[in-house]
């Protein structure tokens, strides 16, 4: 006979393994029932354990087995829920698996009814333990009282004494409260038998992917104010070491915070393709051959140093870089095309095109500031901006002649859910005076588009390609407000960067003042002064 193979005995210790690791843990129901008895989301034990949710939920349907050190942790963590929230008289779920349950006395048939038992009073503060820090930061100390924020009862505590569930995250209980059974109480009645319900019909596969982006919108919105929390718990209470320390983990948590949002995504992307020459870099300090259309547009007929008293308000387009998270991205290995074959709807990438002359002096340049004449290489937002201003409906330029093409297959939901879920943090920022928050948004934002080219800071995603699209895109964004107010009758003063317009006339007609994503506000400046206004002067012509 054949001696098996070391394979054979792996595979055997394998299996071992995971019957030892299962034997370790509370049956998976009595996982869920710990969790939730506690008032503790996926998100929040995933981020303590420093797994992804889908890993929690795979452990808590019994599907997957934490290993090494996190069982270690995860079972310290059952362990502890286990003697905060013991499982009711005669519940099965508490016997871990594998182990036999004890008979119970109460199913035997007795003769005589049991006298109603009292309810188990609850322990009192001076019974609990005085600090208990949760993984999520916050202080479980205390009686069960109603949270401060929906009303249902929960054990924890923030540090002022008031109760609040973790992580902020409330939901509406919607079990009717129990009626404790007296003596002195009428025994109910039978009721007569009613008929089933007919069962709701199955969600339908829209329904269920909706379900489903809520459901993970919901759990990624507990990461961002889990973190704020945890480090202004750290800072106890200094809101500027708190920033700081939210800055510095921004990049791990935004590109967690994108992992958890292509759970439920339908495309497959390439991290780290094989790049062309023109999308790496000569050397660190020299930057590749892409051209990003960034825009320092100034008025030639007016300026600050002529006399006059046109007034002019300097505006700022909120959050650019965000909005533009909404483009066209390459989410395969770039393709080389020569001509038009690489210029598709639904391709995307970077192109060589020599462009038409630009004969608007009142309009800025859509691409830009330009010091060489001649071929340059784009980017596909770029490009789809210069094609529509050639088109029919706009007819201000000549088309572009594109020489080459470097594309791959695109979409433009790519990031879009990532988007929603910053969006609607920041929203609520705002909403509440939350500087705090606003601010760690705005760091994961700027910085996951910052560093996804090549940087040291953030290894696990190479797409230069992406940082120049969506860097484009936000100036082609607000090359098209500017055209807005130009159309409405308002004078384009200046434009720069990302986000600052300087328009002359009333531009509450043409925009709605806010902070909003669609919205525009006066930009205070050294230029614009406090006021966010200033004068100029028209020169000669």
């Amino acid at each position: 006979m054949t001696e098996p193979s070391q394979g054979l005995f792996d595979a055997i210790d394998s299996l071992l393994d995971a019957v030892d690791n299962h034997t370790l843990l509370p049956a998976p129901a009595e996982r869920v029932r710990l969790r939730e008895a506690a008032g503790l989301t996926e998100a929040a034990v995933a981020q303590a354990l420093g797994v992804r949710v889908q890993s929690i939920q795979a452990w808590e349907a019994g599907r997957a087995e934490p290993k090494a050190q996190r069982l270690e942790a995860y079972r310290k963590l059952l362990d502890g829920l286990a003697q905060r929230f013991p499982a009711p008289a005669g519940s099965s779920d508490a016997t871990p698996a594998g182990q036999p349950q004890q008979p119970d006395a109460a199913s035997e048939p007795a003769l005589n009814a049991p006298e109603p038992v009292a309810p188990q009073r609850l322990p009192s503060a001076a019974e609990l333990p005085q600090t208990a820090f949760r993984p999520d930061g916050l202080v479980e100390q205390g009686d069960r009282e109603p949270c401060i924020r929906c009303g249902v009862v929960t054990p924890f505590k923030a540090t002022d004494g008031r109760s609040l569930h973790p992580g902020a995250m409330c939901q509406p209980s919607t079990a009717a409260p129990a009626t404790p059974l007296t003596a002195d109480a009428p025994q109910a009645t039978t009721a007569p038998a009613q008929p089933s319900p007919t069962p709701a019909p199955a969600p339908t596969r829209p329904q269920r992917r909706a379900q489903s982006s809520a459901r993970a919108q919901a759990e990624t919105n507990t990461l961002i104010t889990s973190a704020v929390h945890q480090e202004l718990e750290r800072a106890e209470g200094d809101t500027e070491a708190a920033s700081q320390a939210l800055v510095k983990r921004a990049i791990p948590d935004v590109m967690r915070l994108f992992e958890e949002t292509r759970a439920s995504a339908r495309y497959q992307y390439t991290a780290y393709p094989s790049l062309p020459d023109i999308l790496h870099k000569p050397s660190k300090r020299e930057p590749d051959q892409i051209w990003e259309a960034r825009p320092n547009f100034h008025h030639p007929h007016y300026s600050l140093k002529a006399p006059g008293t046109i007034r002019v308000t300097a505006l700022d387009a909120n959050a650019a870089y965000l909005s533009a998270l909404k483009c066209w991205l390459p989410i395969g290995k770039l393709e080389h095309h020569t001509g038009n074959d690489g210029v598709d709807p639904k391709r995307s990438g970077v192109h060589l095109i020599t462009p038409a002359a630009w004969q608007h002096p009142h309009l800025p340049d859509p691409l830009g500031d330009r010091e060489e004449p001649g071929a340059l290489w784009i980017t596909d937002a770029t490009l789809r901006l210069l094609l529509r201003l050639s088109g029919p409906k706009h007819g201000l330029t000549g088309a572009p002649t594109v020489h080459e093409s470097w594309t791959s297959g695109a979409t433009e939901n790519f990031l879009d859910a990532l988007r929603k879920v910053l969006a609607a943090a920041r929203e609520t920022a705002l909403a509440q005076d939350d500087s705090l928050t606003e601010g760690y948004v705005k760091a994961m934002y700027s910085k996951f588009i910052s560093t996804m080219g090549e940087s040291i800071h953030n290894r696990e995603i190479q797409r230069p390609d992406w940082m120049h699209i969506i860097h484009s895109q936000a100036y082609a964004n607000l090359w098209g407000k500017a055209y807005k107010a130009h159309q409405a009758g308002l004078e384009i003063i200046a434009m720069m960067g990302t986000d600052e317009l300087h328009v002359t006339g009333d531009w509450r007609q043409v925009f709605t003042p806010g902070r909003g994503l669609a919205q525009m506000k006066i930009k205070h400046s050294d230029t614009a002064k406090a006021s966010g206004e200033y004068t100029v002067g028209q020169v000669a012509r």
